[in-house]
């Protein structure tokens, strides 16, 4: 018979008082947040075991009288609160009997720390300056060769005419490919990312991002393709995976050094397909690598809005594969993605995002 999971297995603190007001459940995160042992808070009135205070210093408890007052109550909504020394997030449910305005039998305390909502604060206002930053200067360039423009067209050339409106296309596209990274972290985060599959053909869309690299002016020996057949068939989001793709080759162009090889094969230990991307630079450092997929990490001072490697996370997650990072035999970066079958055709919505990856739910069309 499986274990029934108990209070302690609760990711957040949770404190439960009876009908007299006194305490009667305590689990280990509560324990860990409030800084007080299980038994020191047992059997003592709720006010007394967590004497919660409000941003103005006033008593918590006292405030929301949760054993008085409108019997209509019940409970209160998140807030931010002081125990002591510490901040805590506090949720409080009032539990009453079956008919209309019974009394009070049972408070139930959720707390949670503060920290996750500063990090996620500290993200908002990092979001908000890199979006900032990366627009401005692509904006400014629009504004000011348009302006030029308008201003002087009679006096430039057909072909510097051209040159002018090739830039100002060319910052438009930063601007939309920045807008369509911004939308993507969206949909990843709010857990509403879809996958649309079809039969991708992994090798030529490798083919198809490496000539538009050399196209757009890197040179052609510095890529090198490798294909081991035979490959298991991959259905994927074709437009998802190219976006993979784009990002993994531009963070080792960007961040690597030397040749950047792309190897196509099947997994080695499933049924999956992998492929890898190394290039020849100094690589990521060990104490770098946890956060390598997380945002705005940057490796090194070379531009970027640091957000590439969080969304080829969020994206082969949510096709159910897997990307890791390691270290590739010349010294450089090695990034392993690996795709499983998949199955025809389908839309795979992302219900819920956390720290191991998307749930994903499968749905025929």
């Amino acid at each position: 018979m499986p274990d029934v999971p108990s209070y302690d297995d609760l990711p957040d603190g949770l404190v439960v008082a009876g009908a007299d007001g006194r305490v009667v459940v305590v689990n280990s995160a509560a324990e860990r947040l409030t800084g007080a042992t299980r038994q020191r808070l047992l059997g003592r009135p709720l006010a007394e075991a967590l004497p919660l205070t409000d941003t103005r210093g006033r008593a918590w408890w006292d405030c929301i009288d949760p054993y008085g007052g409108l019997a209509t109550r019940t409970g209160h909504p998140e807030a931010l609160l002081r125990l002591g020394r510490h901040e805590l997030l506090v949720t409080a449910r009032f539990v009453r009997g079956t008919g209309r305005g019974t009394p009070v039998t049972a408070v139930v305390v959720a707390l949670r720390g503060s920290a996750a909502r500063d990090r996620l604060d500290r993200d908002r206002a990092d979001l908000v300056a890199t979006v900032a930053h990366e627009l401005r200067s692509p904006l400014t360039s629009v504004k000011g060769f348009t302006a030029t423009l308008l201003a002087k067209w009679d006096r430039f050339t057909d072909a510097q005419r051209r040159l002018m409106l090739e830039t100002v296309e060319a910052d438009a596209d930063r601007v939309t490919r920045l807008l369509s990274e911004l939308l993507d972290i969206a949909r990843i985060d709010s857990g509403r990312l879809e996958v649309r599959r079809e039969l991708v053909d992994l090798p030529a869309a490798v083919s198809r991002q490496v000539a538009g690299l050399v196209a757009a002016g890197e040179p052609a020996p510095r890529f090198v393709v490798a294909v081991e057949p035979p490959l298991p068939e991959t259905w994927a989001d074709a437009d998802k995976v190219d976006q993979v793709l784009a990002n993994l080759l531009e963070n080792a162009l960007r961040h690597g050094a030397g040749t950047v090889t792309v190897t196509v094969r099947a997994q080695p230990d499933g049924p999956g397909t992998e492929v890898t991307v190394t290039d020849e630079g100094e690589g990521i450092p060990a104490e770098q690598a946890r956060r390598v997929f997380t945002r705005f990490w940057r490796g090194g001072a070379r531009g970027g809005t640091g957000l590439g490697l969080y969304i080829v996370r969020g994206l082969v997650q949510a096709h159910g594969g897997t990307v890791t990072l390691g270290a590739a035999p010349g010294g450089g970066a090695l990034f392993r993605v690996v795709l499983p079958p998949g199955t025809p055709p389908g839309v795979v919505a992302v219900r819920e995002a956390g720290e191991d990856g998307p749930v994903v739910d499968e749905e025929e069309p």
